[in-house]
């Protein structure tokens, strides 16, 4: 066993773990595994052990990484923030994206989506932490923004994002994941068909799925710390 299949194992009896404790179904929680600035070989040793969905923050990196890896039938998903140039090389190559925050990068996104392919899966993400540093749309505007996204062709709105500031006391973490699922259940109750609750990470994915989450993106549990970025 690579340290990488022992690290999926340990993730996944984490993800099992968190799931019965908070009354739920550990199938109802997928793993996407987050690649950024590791290379292709660590993606070859997680997919050897089964894993199928990789996340990626770097456009140009990820990009790289699709096309060497096409062969093996990959689910890709860019997690990083878009700015609206780059977002030709998303469209064309991604499965998802998890970063959508403005009206004019989905439009870009649909727009430049090619045809023949299936609608591009997004989420909107959301500053729960109210952080002048982080990304995503204020809270206030998710209601609106989702809506319009989900009007447009080439996407398939799934869900909601948040990336909340790092704290310790998981009761602490679990308000911000909280604040997502009210906004979740509040856009579900107006009609929209969504069913991702994308948040939780290598050190909050307890408190992540005791508040609903979907989808956990881990990388450092998985992969290890970055400390020598190879890319």
């Amino acid at each position: 066993m690579t340290p990488i299949s022992a690290n999926l194992q340990a993730v996944h009896a984490r993800i099992a773990a968190a799931a019965r404790a908070a009354g739920r179904d550990e199938k109802d929680i997928s793993l996407l595994a987050v690649s950024k600035t590791w290379p292709a070989g660590h993606v070859r040793d997680a997919a050897a052990a089964g894993q199928r969905a990789f996340g990626e923050n770097y456009v140009q990196e990820g990009v790289a990484k699709v096309a060497e890896l096409a062969p093996l039938g990959l689910e890709w998903h860019f997690i990083g923030p878009l700015q609206s140039n780059k977002t030709r090389p998303v469209a064309e190559h991604f499965d998802w994206v998890h970063s959508i925050e403005r009206m004019k990068i989905a439009e870009r996104l649909s727009e430049q989506r090619p045809a023949g392919v299936p609608p591009l899966n997004v989420c909107l993400q959301v500053n729960v932490s109210g952080e002048a540093s982080k990304s995503g749309c204020a809270p206030a505007e998710a209601v609106a923004l989702a809506k319009a996204i989900a009007a447009l062709p080439n996407l398939r709105l799934r869900g909601l994002m948040c990336i909340p500031e790092p704290v310790e006391d998981v009761e602490a973490q679990r308000q911000p994941f909280r604040q997502l699922r009210e906004l979740y259940e509040q856009l579900r109750a107006d009609g929209l068909p969504l069913d991702t609750l994308s948040m939780g990470m290598s050190h909050d994915l307890e408190a992540a799925i005791a508040e609903g989450a979907t989808l956990v993106r881990i990388g450092t549990a998985i992969f290890g710390a970055r400390e020598t970025n190879i890319v």
